[in-house]
């Protein structure tokens, strides 16, 4: 977890008062946009934000935060979709790696199939996933458009719902504290459904093949009169 990453300055509280909003838009790019930027807390920094924001002397007006983060965390995303498109099957191409392999690239061309777009807008919400998410998707091939919508969805969704939520609940600690769990939380009920749809249907076309293996041949005991 990033939270594991706080103190010093990797604190959200101090990368921002630190950096203002431009350290806050320039953290948000990196994470999401280039596969170094995985150890960036970007839900706890826009979280954080949110909190300042609240204050009775904010570093910024809310609004602004609510446009300008979702435009960085577009715009990484877009970084990070064109080099997977360009360098993705070099990056995945090396057998002995065990985070980002082959294994890896077949894996998430199987999970963008079976999940389709959506995995773009969920993977903003899971801190590594995201930085990781868009390389994969230009890995493997996803439509430029398709990505570009579902980019722009997930962008607004996490670079002003996260923002807005520090504003509005940064006064209770279990959700100040916790913020990367209950996203995660939050992307785990909403991937429920998919997952059990997604079950009953590989399970009943199973059930379906395993009947029509064992389905009796016709009895042919008895010719017919002449």
């Amino acid at each position: 977890m990033t939270s594991g990453l706080t103190g010093g300055v990797l604190d959200p509280s101090t990368l921002v008062a630190t950096f203002g909003l431009i350290g806050l838009l320039v953290a948000l790019f990196v994470e999401t946009g280039l596969l170094i930027g995985f150890f960036l807390p970007g839900d706890s920094l826009l979280f954080t934000a949110g909190v300042l924001v609240a204050q009775v002397d904010p570093f910024v007006p809310l609004w602004v935060i609510l446009v300008s983060a979702p435009i960085a965390a577009v715009l990484g995303d877009q970084c990070g979709y064109l080099i997977g498109r360009a360098a993705g099957p070099a990056v995945f191409d090396r057998p002995g790696a065990k985070r980002l392999g082959p294994a890896q690239l077949a894996r998430a061309q199987s999970f963008f199939d079976t999940y389709g777009a959506r995995t773009v807008v969920l993977a903003r919400f899971v801190p590594v996933v995201r930085t990781v998410a868009p390389v994969m998707a230009g890995a493997s091939g996803m439509r430029y458009r398709t990505f570009l919508v579902y980019n722009i969805i997930g962008g607004l969704a996490w670079g002003a719902g996260v923002p807005m939520l520090g504003y509005l609940l940064g006064g209770i600690p279990l959700v100040r504290n916790h913020i990367e769990i209950v996203l995660i939380g939050v992307v785990a009920l909403s991937i429920l459904p998919l997952a059990a749809n997604y079950l009953r249907s590989r399970f009943g076309s199973k059930k379906t093949t395993h009947q029509h293996e064992h389905r009796p041949d016709p009895d042919t005991s008895f010719s017919s009169p002449h």
